[in-house]
């Protein structure tokens, strides 16, 4: 399985970005793929996550509202849509996935890893 993130950048408080993540290696009909960030000092943290078979999703708190998660499944592609960006969503986030039905927010139960886009929220 291979994951590859891209679409980050630097943005204005407010403003938005989209995040694509580009999945390869496999059917990933019975996976879930999710987006974590990691900002300078601090752990790895869920931001939301999809089923890639039904497209259901579930959000952290912090992120209802403001981002939405989506997957095409022509392109095998998820995408995490930023909007009301703010500094504090500054970090450097990742796509990862694990195959079965339940969505996990903790990094460790996620197999599959991108490489990381950095995304940069200026005040």
């Amino acid at each position: 399985v291979q994951l590859q993130a891209s679409g980050g950048g630097l943005v204005q408080a407010g403003g938005s970005l989209r995040l694509s993540c580009a999945a390869s290696g496999r059917t990933f009909s019975n996976y879930i793929m999710g987006w974590f960030r990691q900002a300078p000092g601090k752990e790895r943290e869920f931001v939301a996550a999809v089923r890639w078979s039904g497209g259901s999703t579930d959000y952290a708190d912090s992120m209802k509202g403001r981002f939405t998660i989506s997957r095409d499944n022509a392109k095998n592609t998820v995408y995490l849509q930023m909007s009301s960006l703010k500094p504090e969503d500054t970090a450097v986030y990742y796509c990862a996935a694990r195959s079965g039905s339940v969505i996990y927010y903790s990094s460790s139960n996620y197999n599959y890893w991108g490489q990381g886009t950095q995304v940069t929220v200026s005040s």
